[in-house]
């Protein structure tokens, strides 16, 4: 507003006057050495500025509740328009009293608004300055008493500003104009410090978007709830925007009531339509109905503290005290009738008030086409409609006699089993509570279990627990609930549909918002953890998880969606065991579940929070990522969904000394017994088996490949598709043929289609080396005709399958118009193998003239960055694990590791794009 240099007279009331480069801003009144100076020595909020007025020849006093400022300026005209602009700004300020900066509130309000405040040692200051993280800026006092009457040094826009660790006390922020190094009194508090100060970061960092969108809309620029402006929370379901500090009182409601976002950093949620659903709600169509009768003496304001919000909130939106009633409150029939009415036109105001009054969002319309309220919306084009019932599908409504809150769905009143005592008990879920009574007569209830104490839900296969009698009949149905006091809950009903219901009835209470996406799944577990992964191993966060076959799915506590993890392609899954009192991890090494995205893989770490749930996860993780039954699809698989089991033995046999070459490899059978016992352990957990010459024979390998798929369920070919493969043999134009293949080999699934090229590839090398073999692709197909289509040589045209695969084996498998699927092969994988057969031949024959090749690589490896100076030629063995090599380097380079130190091998590709850390037991090469 404005700006220039004046005369500053010192505090301590000396004559002396000091030249600084003064500024002036809707907020502050800051001073400086230099108009270049980002930083100011002193900060003045114009909130706090009482009077401004002339004291004598060219200067002027600053008037604040505590402190009074002296300045002069070069004359009395330029002194004239700084009182007079001052005294502009202050009466502006006073007209618009709520909106007041953070160093004009009072004691105890200022500091409910701060994130983290207190004293630090700052270099270049003699003694300590009070410091306060608020929001998207920190700011600098020299003292407490500063801090309480508002008047700073100055403050750090944290937009531009980073946070580095320097020692166990010390950490820097670093801004483009300084750098911050701050002393804490303790490494505890220094982390507290550093964590603050990032999440500042993020804040500012943030997307006004959509907030300034929403803004547009008066009432919208203050909360709806105590009156502060610029609120960037809403709770999306209820269409109000709140302040910071009533959000976290709006979290405490629980998802069911509000479901909480930001406006500036949840920015995937905010919908076109969601937009235009708040501009048109607004917060006073949303209070019209929400705070329709609030007396003054119970409403809040933007100082009142957490324990009042907290209240009020409750009041407000879980017990409905302040709402308008609607005139066919306590008539459900109505209500529903009314409700899909309501819908189909644009009338928004009375569907929130039929909703929150008792109307279900799921009830019948009585329209077959169309039979939920959502449905008729959609038919009539209402599209904010939708969106509004949408983000109010499992929201809770209230009960027409005492306000008590009940599941959207109707009153989930079962008999349910509890496992404490094995009876019969009457149950409800509401207000965040499952109470258990002895009979629906009880007014008290025997126990509950509060929705904030679950940590794990899971819903058991039929017959788990077996069928078992109660008095009121038999049971299939069960679920567990595990809780923070590591107690386990079991409940049973008479079928597993209504023990599905509960189990979600009760997720859609106990999930956190961020990760209510997870409550669309068809889970079997579902629950909080702590994990690591990726680059940041030092530290556990805390994660929401769900287990979907085997797949798990996982979101971690600030929203971010991992990669969900196709259990069956683990490379590797283990147990870590942890000193005494505490809970192990569980470590997985995993592939992404679509090879195209190209991400490299990653490490996992699970920690629970309970050792009975954390066991529970462990057997169920263990189980989802084994084998189960006899079809392809059941199998571990590769990244390139090929079964683990035809892998390990494709690979064990192309790169042992005489696997391709071995004399009627396929048709010599291996000894029975051992064949038996190797494919048990393979299909036990294949990940486990490692097959190493002298220990495993080639001719058992072999065999166990071909007992494999000869015992497969539903065989390779499919029994669908198998009779079509047969019959394509008797076509007698080739082209025709292969052109039959083709599409035959497009209609199996994804994996059949992968195994049935890894296989036809093997067989390709192995007729390669038909010479010293004696398997050309007519004696292979003898052998796996009959074995993949499971005929018994029944059928000779099983043999022509198989032979004209191998024979056709490029064109069929490499179809420009196919160019996009997995089992294609490109004329680079052509050269690569044909490169692995030629290095082959060439192992073979250095090994007959008596020239052993060496078995170790020489390669090159660099610490911290790729200079020549950190580079280090290492020989590394084919066994050399990443932690190893890592001691190696170490060792070489003589550092010391320290106690807290984390060291980690990289793999990076030859362009430096991309990179990935190897889990420590990895083999390096």
């Amino acid at each position: 507003i404005r700006a220039g240099w004046l005369d500053k007279n010192p505090p301590q009331g000396s004559y002396i006057y000091q030249k600084r480069w003064v500024k002036l801003d809707a907020d502050y009144l800051r001073y400086f050495d230099s108009e270049k100076d980002t930083y100011s020595k002193r900060l003045i909020p114009v909130s706090s500025i009482s009077r401004v007025s002339s004291i004598g020849d060219q200067k002027f006093e600053v008037v604040t509740n505590n402190r009074n400022f002296m300045f002069r300026a070069e004359s009395d005209a330029d002194r004239n328009k700084w009182i007079w602009t001052l005294q502009q700004i202050v009466e502006e300020r006073k007209n618009k009293a709520p909106e007041r900066t953070l160093m004009s509130l009072a004691t105890n309000s200022a500091t409910e608004l701060a994130n983290k405040s207190g004293f630090l040692e700052l270099r270049g200051f003699k003694h300590k300055l009070f410091v306060v993280v608020a929001g998207d800026k920190v700011f600098l006092y020299k003292n407490a008493e500063d801090y309480r009457l508002g008047i700073g040094i100055t403050y750090i826009e944290m937009n531009v500003g980073n946070v580095k660790e320097v020692d166990r006390r010390c950490f820097d922020l670093t801004t483009p104009y300084r750098i911050f190094s701050f002393s804490a009194d303790s490494e505890q508090e220094k982390e507290e410090w550093v964590e603050a100060m990032q999440q500042s970061i993020t804040e500012a960092l943030s997307n006004l978007e959509v907030a300034e969108r929403i803004w547009v809309v008066e009432s919208n620029r203050f909360c709806a709830d105590c009156g502060s402006p610029k609120p960037d929370w809403a709770s999306i379901n209820l269409c109000v925007v709140i302040c910071k500090r009533c959000a976290g009182e709006h979290r405490g409601l629980g998802p069911g009531i509000s479901k909480v976002r930001s406006l500036k950093m949840d920015k995937k949620v905010w919908t076109e339509e969601l937009i235009k659903l708040f501009q048109q709600f607004g917060n006073v169509m949303a209070n019209q109905f929400w705070a329709a009768n609030v007396p003054p003496s119970e409403a809040i304001s933007p100082s009142s503290g957490s324990h009042e919000r907290r209240h009020f909130l409750i009041a407000k939106y879980r017990e409905g005290k302040y709402r308008h009633y609607h005139p066919l409150f306590g008539n459900q029939e109505e209500l529903d009738r009314a409700l899909c009415a309501a819908v189909t036109t644009s009338d928004l105001a009375e569907t929130q008030a039929l909703l929150f009054c008792g109307a279900s969002v799921t009830c019948d319309t009585g329209d077959p086409q169309c039979p939920t309220p959502l449905a008729l919306a959609e038919r009539s084009g209402q599209r904010l409609q939708m969106e509004f019932l949408f983000h109010n599908r499992t929201s809770v409504c209230f009960d027409g006699c005492c306000g008590v809150g009940r599941e959207s769905s109707g009153w989930l009143l079962s008999a349910l089993l509890c496992c404490a005592e094995f009876s019969r008990r009457w149950c409800t879920l509401q207000d965040g509570v499952l109470s258990y009574y002895e009979n629906n007569r009880n007014a008290v209830p025997n126990g509950e279990i509060r929705m904030e104490e679950i940590v794990c839900l899971v819903n058991n296969p039929l017959h788990a627990h077996g069928t078992w009698h109660s008095c009121s009949g038999f049971h299939e149905g069960t679920f567990e609930v595990y809780t923070e006091a590591d107690r386990l809950y079991l409940f049973g009903l008479e079928s597993p549909d209504s023990a599905r219901e509960w189990l979600k009835s009760i997720a859609k209470s106990f999930v956190h918002p961020h990760a209510e996406e997870l409550l669309a799944l068809d889970f079997e577990r579902l629950g909080r953890l702590h994990y690591k992964g990726g680059l940041t191993l030092e530290h556990a966060q805390e994660g929401w998880f769900a287990l979907v076959g085997s797949v798990l799915h996982v979101c971690s506590e600030d929203g971010r969606w991992q990669e969900p993890l196709q259990l069956r392609k683990l490379q590797e899954l283990c147990e870590y065991t942890c000193p005494a009192g505490r809970t192990p991890w569980l470590g997985g090494r995993a592939c992404p579940p679509n090879p195209a995205l190209g991400h490299a893989g990653r490490t996992l770490y699970i920690q629970g929070e309970r050792k009975l749930d954390f066991l529970g996860w462990v057997h169920a993780i263990q189980k989802a990522a084994g084998s189960s039954g006899d079809t392809l699809l059941g199998q571990q698989l590769t990244e390139s969904d090929v079964p683990l089991l035809v892998d390990r033995c494709i690979d064990y046999i192309t790169q042992c000394g005489m696997g391709l070459t071995s004399e009627g490899i396929y048709r010599k059978s291996g000894q029975n017994s051992k064949t038996t016992s190797l494919l048990e352990m393979l299909q036990q957990d294949a990940r486990r088996v490692c097959l190493k010459e002298g220990e495993h024979q080639v001719d058992d390998v072999a065999n166990t490949l071909k007992r494999f798929f000869r015992d497969l369920g539903d065989g390779l070919f499919t029994r669908q598709w198998a009779p079509d493969w047969l019959w394509a043999t008797a076509l007698e134009d080739e082209e025709a043929k292969v052109g039959k293949y083709q599409q035959l080999l497009a209609a199996l699934p994804p994996v059949n289609q992968a195994t049935l090229k890894a296989l036809i590839n093997h067989l390709f090398r192995i007729q390669c080396f038909s010479g010293e073999n004696q398997m050309n692709t007519h004696n292979l197909a003898i052998v796996f005709g009959p074995t993949l289509f499971q005929t018994d040589g029944k059928d000779y045209k099983a043999g022509r399958v198989v032979e004209d695969l191998i024979s056709h084996y490029v064109e069929i498998f490499n179809v420009a118009l196919m160019a996009s699927l997995p089992w294609q092969v490109t004329d680079q994988e052509m050269k690569k193998q044909q490169d692995e057969i030629i290095a082959i031949m060439k192992m073979r024959e250095a090994s007959a003239s008596g020239t052993q090749q060496a078995g170790d690589f020489i390669c090159t490896v660099y610490l911290e960055e790729k200079k020549a100076e950190t580079e280090q030629h290492v020989k590394i063995p084919a066994t050399m694990t990443a932690e190893e090599l890592t001691f190696e380097i170490l060792d070489r380079r003589k550092i010391v590791m320290k106690e807290k130190d984390y060291w980690s091998c990289f793999e990076v590709n030859e362009r430096e794009e991309a990179e990935r850390p190897l889990h420590y037991s990895e083999k390096v090469l």
